[in-house]
């Protein structure tokens, strides 16, 4: 008997994972990230990161660091906005 592989896809991160691995990653972020103290720490950390400019005087070892912030920031807001749209469509489903 034939066992059935599950399908992978390319997540937000660029990892392979299974839909519902996924689906579990964005619902977490939503569940963390929307309540007001996630809401309240993910705006420090857009302060720190992606709303922060740097100079002309800035290095490249520098900006790489920076720039590996931002995208991690940039994930984690990515993937909290796939939470909620996963949890408005799921909420349509069984309301």
């Amino acid at each position: 008997m034939a066992t059935k592989k599950s399908k992978t896809l390319i997540g937000l991160d660029g990892m392979e994972r299974t839909a519902d691995q996924e689906e579990a990653l964005n619902a977490v972020a939503r569940a963390l990230f929307t309540s007001d103290a996630g809401k309240q720490f993910l705006i420090y950390l857009r302060s720190i990161t992606i709303e922060t400019v740097a100079g002309p005087e800035i290095d490249d070892k520098q900006l790489r660091h920076i720039e590996g912030q931002r995208y991690i920031v940039g994930l984690i807001q990515r993937r909290t906005n796939k939470g909620q749209s996963q949890k408005v469509v799921e909420d349509s489903k069984n309301g």
